[in-house]
């Protein structure tokens, strides 16, 4: 019998997604979760952690800048090096970069506008547990909600980003084409999605867990947690119980 994922759904003051995702997981994925408080750092029962979007500490400072230090955060470095994996999306992804466990930044979009929109992402990287039920080129359709999603990093590591295969999705059109037409906030290179070199953090803009049902506008999303799944299933590595 396949033992389930553990999932753990972070909650920082001013997170506001946290309640989506463990819908998702708990009712649409049928997998054990649970909340995390910012200031618990025991994440030993845990397969796989999310930090989800929001205003986490009213994003004061800089966005994700102040829960990029919190005691949850700090402890994600020892809970990736025994095999767990993070998922962080929108202010997820910027608390992630904050706290250099992925490279890069989150800054204004090109507009100063905030931007809450329907968005098309093509997958450029399935060889990680965050994929590996998609395919190669295909366009999934997931929303945005964010006024500091513009990704920028400097020449050299937007040259390892490349070189190493860790740009996991970026914008493009609905027919795929990575276009600037495409690109909703300035994002360097249109990028949406970024993973860390052993494949076991990522961080993306989108929304995946508004984008897991049909009722909500389409489930393209769910792949997400899918390939997680599978992950368990095909490679007991990634969890070292």
């Amino acid at each position: 019998m396949i033992s389930p994922m553990n999932f753990g759904v972070v909650v920082f003051p001013g997170t506001w997604s946290d309640c989506d995702f463990h819908y998702v997981i708990g009712e649409v994925l049928h997998q054990p979760v649970r909340y995390v408080w910012h200031r618990d750092a025991n994440l030993a029962e845990f397969d796989c952690l999310i930090l989800p979007g929001g205003f986490s500490y009213g994003d004061y400072l800089r966005a994700g800048a102040v829960a990029g230090r919190s005691p949850v955060v700090e402890a994600l470095p020892e809970f990736v090096a025994r095999g767990g994996l993070v998922l962080g999306s929108c202010n997820g992804f910027q608390i992630l970069c904050e706290a250099k466990l992925l490279p890069g930044a989150l800054m204004r979009n090109d507009c100063l506008q905030y931007r809450c929109q329907s968005t098309y992402v093509v997958v450029e990287n399935v060889e990680t547990p965050f994929t590996r039920a998609m395919r190669p080129g295909q366009v999934l359709k997931m929303p945005i909600s964010h006024g500091e999603g513009k990704y920028y990093a400097d020449p050299d590591t937007m040259r390892g980003l490349r070189e190493k295969n860790l740009v996991v999705f970026r914008y493009c059109t609905e027919d795929g084409r990575v276009a600037k037409e495409a690109n909703p906030n300035g994002s360097l290179d249109n990028i949406a999605g970024v993973v860390n070199e052993e494949g076991t953090v990522l961080g993306l803009m989108p929304h995946p867990e508004r984008a897991s049902e049909a009722a909500v506008g389409g489930t393209d999303g769910v792949l997400i947690f899918h390939s997680l799944l599978g992950s368990l299933v095909e490679d007991g590595s990634f969890l070292k119980r």
